[in-house]
């Protein structure tokens, strides 16, 4: 049963309990370093405070597997307990903290989840574990009998906000919400905007379609009332009896398996989940819940102009009953921060579904945050490895295809295929061109954290991170890659910070311009004639290196470029139309580095070749900070960086030429006779 362990007394509301759930199994609070490494801010694994050499967690990321997590039985299981443990008169809505979301740090900041039609508050069950790494979650319980109305609960919330809000005036409160919860969390920040909330909103409905309502509950009031005991009395729906095989047998061979698909269908095909599902919802409650459904999405949409929350709306693409896409439109239209995400393939209970994971939806979005406003460095949170091994994943044609060297400088001047050469502590910054595209990001990102434990912190273009609404930029999920391994949007402060934090950062001087070239500007560099990075690094002793890169002209050829595209008159619209929405990096600067159009080159594939990335040797500046500190001394390492980056790509040019299986053909060959796992050799680095 569950039981009350802490009564909330102090100015919040004398009849609710803060529950927890004592029938579950005790989750140990202990993590697995596979599962949950401990890093520093700077990015590097620890073990009792130090830095650890020799165990990765990255390495093993063939084998990774997803953190685990509850089933939908455990739902039903617990479900079932919170059901009995109501008794006849169910008592008032309650708060409860989930056992297994003890181990988080003591700065998180609070997460209040508001169930759905369901009312159970276990919505979010197969999300704990990972949550309660970074919330404080408390969930909000609707005993089975409870008539407490729209108003009434949007009261019981907002009383816990501002206790809360007022406990700890400079952190988020989160609210997660589905359906009735997310009509709920919408009125309640509408009545609160004066305090930091964050909406998590899952399938809202705003508006309730009377169409529907009727004949549903029409339906509803012809079932009879004692189904839950006359189920479990007369037919023992209870895993080993003969009529629960026997009905499981029958609900297998019927269309009802396929009812609603996927999540739906698990449930209603399941028979032992049959009574829990009567018990939930008994005839007067479920028409209660929808009544209260169509008063609070009412409420909510009256009040909607008033909400001033950060908000992200996650849409399920499938079993869309009760949702009114136009409404979504005129929400996001209507909140002044808001994102929305869609879920093509899964369902209305969204949390439940296998593959939906709410903490990796929240890093790639930057949705986290622990203080007033995105610290992209102190608040970002590392991916895992099995987030790493997805990642992985996605590129892994790219990685095929390229074939990608790493070569790196040693302290005696030796060049190696590996990076022995980088060093392990930072700050370190690494200053390089870029490839068409920026595609040599991804492929070194993955390699640094799998070969030396090292997360590359890429400074990157603020469209990666925000978009107007109506805007025609790309939509954000294309970069939740991206932010998911440690992009940070470049910025003065956020080079700063994340130099301070010692971590290990890529730098790109030819930014937007470099990265969408035209055609014979292959391997030219678009740098600005000055550049602040040499002093603000020589602040921190930051180790500078230059990296060269080439390979893109093996792969594609650009064969319509922005000049081109510029001679047609809807796409030159369409081109200043981009670059005005997004944010402009290069103020001051003119002529070619001073124009970042955004645009998508026209381009071609080639045989595919090969890339190639080579890290020259380190230019310190640690004990410089007052001469470089001048500006002419600092440029003169500026032009030095910039020198020795045309050196890398120089020397990558000349040496490929030997590499024999610079061609994909060859090195499929390779692949063949050594196995897939095989490295393919390059050139000969003896000769140097």
């Amino acid at each position: 049963m569950a039981v009350p362990t802490l009564c909330i007394a102090d100015g919040i509301y004398p009849n609710d309990f803060f529950y927890r759930n004592s029938i579950r199994r005790l989750a140990s609070v202990a993590h697995d370093r596979f599962t949950n490494p401990k890093f520093g801010i700077d990015g590097r694994l620890r073990n009792g405070g130090k830095v650890t050499a020799t165990v990765n967690p990255y390495t093993y990321t063939e084998s990774a597997q997803p953190e685990e997590r509850k089933s939908l039985t455990d739902f039903f299981v617990e479900a079932r307990d919170f059901v009995r443990s109501d008794g006849g008169d169910g008592g008032p809505p309650r708060w409860f903290s989930p056992l297994e979301c003890g181990a988080r740090s003591p700065e998180s900041p609070l997460l209040l989840y508001l169930p759905g039609i369901d009312g159970t508050g276990l919505g979010l069950i197969r999300q704990h574990k990972k949550l309660g790494e970074i919330f404080d979650i408390w969930c909000l319980h609707f005993p089975v009998t409870d008539r407490t109305p729209a108003r009434d609960l949007v009261k019981l919330i907002e009383r816990t906000v501002r206790s809360e809000y007022f406990r700890l005036p400079n952190r988020p409160i989160y609210i997660v919400g589905e359906s009735i919860g997310a009509s709920l969390a919408l009125d309640v920040a509408a009545s609160n905007p004066d305090i930091d909330l964050v909406l998590i909103l899952a399938n809202p409905v705003t508006r309730f379609n009377n169409f529907m309502l009727q004949p549903l509950s029409g339906l509803l009031e012809i079932l009879p009332d004692r189904v839950p005991s006359f189920l479990e009395e007369n037919f023992r729906f209870e895993q080993g009896y003969p009529f629960a095989a026997m009905f499981e047998t029958m609900l297998n061979e019927t269309d009802a398996a396929q009812m609603g698909g996927g999540l739906l269908g698990d449930i209603f095909a399941t028979s032992v989940n049959l009574p829990t599902l009567a018990r939930i919802f008994p005839k007067d409650t479920l028409l209660w819940k929808l009544q209260l459904l169509k008063s609070a999405s009412a409420s909510a949409m009256s009040h909607m102009h008033r909400v001033k929350a950060q908000t992200l709306i996650l849409l399920s693409g499938r079993d869309q009953w009760l949702l009114n896409k136009e409404d979504i439109e005129r929400l996001h239209c209507t909140l002044p921060n808001c994102e929305v995400r869609k879920f093509e393939n899964y369902g209305q209970l969204l949390f439940l579904e296998d593959g939906v994971d709410l903490v990796t939806i929240i890093k790639c979005t930057y949705y986290y945050r622990r203080g007033k406003s995105l610290d992209y460095v102190s608040d970002f949170i590392l991916p895992t490895p099995f987030e790493l091994k997805e990642y992985e994943e996605s590129q892994r044609l790219l990685t095929a295809i390229t074939s990608p060297v790493f070569l790196s400088t040693l302290d005696n001047g030796t060049v190696v295929r590996s990076l022995a050469g980088i060093p392990s502590e930072g700050p370190v910054l690494y200053v390089g061109n870029h490839m068409l595209l920026g595609t040599e990001l991804r492929p070194a990102a993955i390699h640094f954290l799998k070969e030396r434990n090292i997360l590359l912190r890429g400074l990157a273009h603020p469209v990666m991170f925000a978009k107007k609404f109506g805007s025609k930029l790309p939509d954000m999920h294309m970069f939740d890659s991206v932010r998911m391994i440690g992009a940070v949007p470049v910025s003065n402060i956020n080079f700063y910070k994340l130099l301070r934090s010692k971590a290990h950062v890529v730098l790109y001087p030819g930014g937007v311009r470099e990265a969408l070239h035209r055609k014979g500007e292959v391997y030219k560099l678009f740098w600005p004639e000055h550049s602040e990075f040499v002093r603000t690094a020589s602040k921190f002793g930051t180790k500078i290196i230059p990296f060269g890169v080439v390979g893109e002209d093996d792969l594609c050829e650009v064969v319509f470029d922005y000049n081109d595209q510029m001679k047609i008159p809807f796409l030159k619209n369409l081109i200043k139309e981009l670059t005005q929405d997004s944010t402009y990096l290069r103020n001051g600067e003119e002529g070619e580095v001073g124009n970042q159009a955004l645009h998508m080159p026209g381009i071609i594939p080639k045989i595919p070749g090969r890339f190639y990335i080579y890290f020259g040797r380190p230019i310190e500046t640690e004990g410089r900070e007052k001469e470089l500190n001048d500006k002419e001394k600092a440029h003169e390492v500026y032009l030095q960086v910039k020198s020795e980056v045309e050196r890398c790509m120089n020397y990558l040019k000349i040496k490929r030429e030997g590499d024999p299986y610079r061609n994909i053909l060859a090195r499929s060959l390779y692949h063949l006779s050594h196995g897939l796992s095989s490295q393919v050799p390059t050139f000969d680095l003896r000769n140097q």
